[in-house]
């Protein structure tokens, strides 16, 4: 069973597309490589966290209603990035680190792609360090 909801994915993916812009352009078969990876992991956090995301997910959907009078996913792209700057400090803990949950898994779930690494100029090194140790 996924850890979210069908709807709960389009909008993850929507937030992750303004967290980091190359979400936006992958295909049918990029995103469900996404929701995968990021399905994997959240299913292997305890429920109650997985709830705190999913929690998490609906506040920033409907929080931004208090202060634009609309949802997330229905603001302007300015706006969607005023409410995310807004997050990346917000005053609360616990807002902060959801947004930080929700940036992390968003990164993951686009660079743990190696189908989309050359679009992304993006060559990891699996070597670590051992040009540090020669």
């Amino acid at each position: 069973m996924s850890p979210l909801s069908k709807r709960q994915w389009r909008f993850f993916l929507a937030v992750a597309a303004r967290v980091a812009p190359p979400c936006e352009r992958l295909d049918p078969a990029g995103q469900a490589r996404f929701n995968a990876i990021v399905g994997k992991a959240l299913a292997a956090r305890p429920r109650s966290l997985q709830r705190q995301f999913r929690l998490f997910l609906t506040l920033l959907r409907w929080g931004p209603a208090l202060r634009f009078g609309a949802s997330f996913d229905r603001l302007e792209p300015v706006r969607q990035d005023a409410v995310l700057r807004w997050l990346l400090d917000a005053p609360i803990l616990k807002l902060r680190s959801g947004f930080w949950g929700v940036r992390a898994l968003a990164f993951m779930g686009l660079y743990g792609q190696p189908e989309v690494w050359p679009a992304l100029r993006y060559a990891p090194s699996f070597n670590g360090n051992r040009f540090l140790h020669d």
